[in-house]
Formats: C-alpha cells, sequence, structure tokens
C-alpha cells in the first residue's frame, strides 16, 4: 500500500485516481441528462474543489458555464466552525440554474452557509455536487443530489483536498494512518 507523509502525518491510499476519475464521469452524465437544456452555471468552490471541478466540467456534455467562490473553514486537520468567505460570486447568478461543486460535504455548515448566500441572489434552482460525502458526519439538513463517492468520517488528503495547504497536488486520494 503506497504511503505519503504530510507535515507530521502518514497518510495511506485510499481512493485510487482510476476510481474517482470513473465515478465523476459516471456523475457527469447524470447531471448532463438531468440538466439538458438548463444551461447551468457549475460554481466550483476553492481551493478543494479545483481538481474535481476540472475533471467533472470536461466530460459534462451539455452546454454550461463555470465559475468559483473560495471559502475557509478548515485549520489543520479540523472544521474551525467560522467559514469565512475569502472571494466572492462576480456574476449574475439571478434565474440560472446553478450547480455548486464541492470537494468534500463533511458537517455541511460551509455548503449551508453558500446556499444561504446564493439563495438571495434568485437563482432559478440550485443543485448541490460534491465528489465525498461524509454522511455519518453531517451537522445540516442538506439535498445532496450528485454525489461520486461516501466516504467514512476520516481525515483525507489527494485529489485537491489538503492537510494545512499540503498534498493538494496527488493523485490519488489517502487517508491518515496516524
Amino acid at each position: 500500500m503506497k504511503e505519503i507523509t504530510i507535515n507530521d502525518k502518514k497518510f495511506a491510499v485510499s481512493i485510487p485516481e482510476s476510481y474517482i476519475l470513473g465515478e465523476v464521469k459516471k456523475l457527469a452524465e447524470r447531471i448532463s441528462h438531468d440538466l439538458e437544456g438548463k444551461n447551468p452555471l457549475f460554481l466550483g468552490v476553492l481551493n478543494g474543489s479545483f481538481m474535481f471541478a476540472a475533471d467533472l466540467f470536461r466530460d459534462i456534455t451539455i452546454p454550461a458555464q463555470i465559475s468559483f467562490v473560495k471559502l475557509a473553514s478548515y485549520e489543520g486537520m479540523a472544521s474551525t466552525g467560522v467559514i469565512k468567505e475569502v472571494m466572492g460570486l462576480s456574476e449574475s447568478v439571478a434565474g440560472r440554474c446553478i450547480v455548486i461543486v464541492e470537494d468534500i460535504i463533511d458537517s455541511g455548515r460551509t455548503m449551508q452557509r453558500l446556499l444561504e448566500n446564493l439563495g438571495t441572489r434568485e437563482p432559478s434552482e440550485i443543485h448541490i455536487c460534491t465528489l465525498l460525502l461524509k454522511p455519518d458526519n453531517l451537522k445540516v439538513d442538506l439535498n445532496v443530489e450528485y454525489v461520486a463517492l461516501q466516504i467514512p468520517n476520516e481525515f483525507i488528503v489527494g485529489y485537491g483536498l489538503d492537510y494545512d495547504g499540503w498534498g493538494r497536488n496527488t493523485r490519488d486520494i489517502y487517508t491518515v494512518v496516524e
């Protein structure tokens, strides 16, 4: 089993890139089918979703646009519980079909804050799409329509996810082992 060390922690491969990409492709096919004719705006949440958003968007087969917002709620391996908007949305979403693209939904608080913010901008509909969902750790009620993978409540890095800013550039997803 392949292991890496980031800062003071060891991580082992838990989800290989080939499996991730296969699940992303299936998700893109489903979204393309469901949102045909709606010309959605995909809204990636930085920094973590950049790899997932790029791979997903390349597999979308319907007319669509993409933009990004940046929110922050983590320090080290834990959520701070405080969500900061670092970079906001610059385009109008009024009357648009929005697909929020998130790397991971853990407690759901960041997504809840983003939904509240977007709701004031009068989109026609909002869909939630995430690479990873930790269903056992959700603290809020969310309708997450598009989920590539459900995972246990363990700390992970890779494929865009980080540990204190490190590890985003790995192609596989790794789980902490110590």
